[in-house]
């Protein structure tokens, strides 16, 4: 019987954009679901070769949500989740970029596959399952962008 690894686990870094607006005078976030098991969340993925982080997590909100917009230089925070794998999950720390949409696109990549809505921060905040990113998106403010 194998023995527990006493090592710590180091997770896998994720990209990922916290789309936002403002309408009426009102904060809104923009969501997606998962693919798989349509919980809410925002767009991520993997670091790109030959871009970076920001640009990336922009390329995640065009292609999951159709929104374009301007990143932050600098994440605005991060949070950990599991990921479900065929055998396994696995631990990974997503940085998050404010993203402030300029614009919404009539078709992109993955129009279709995802739910795309936009939500004031509160309601996005109790949708999401993770509590480090209800807590990042509650926290959000537009100044901070």
């Amino acid at each position: 019987m194998a023995k527990p690894s006493a090592e710590p686990t180091v997770p896998r870094r994720q990209i990922a954009a916290l789309p936002w607006r403002i309408v009426d005078g009102r904060l809104e976030v923009c969501l997606v679901t998962t693919r798989e098991t349509r919980r809410w969340t925002i767009p991520k993925g993997w670091p790109m070769r030959n871009r970076t982080d920001r640009d990336a997590a922009r390329l995640e909100a065009e292609q999951e949500a159709g929104v374009t917009g301007k990143p932050t230089k600098a994440p605005i925070g991060t949070y950990d989740y599991f990921k479900r794998l065929v055998d396994r999950f696995e631990l990974l720390r997503v940085e998050v970029y404010a993203l402030k949409a300029t614009k919404t696109l009539e078709d992109w990549k993955e129009k279709g596959e995802r739910e795309v809505r936009w939500f004031t921060a509160a309601d996005a905040a109790l949708l999401v399952d993770e509590p480090e990113l209800a807590t990042l998106i509650t926290r959000f403010t537009p100044e901070a962008a």
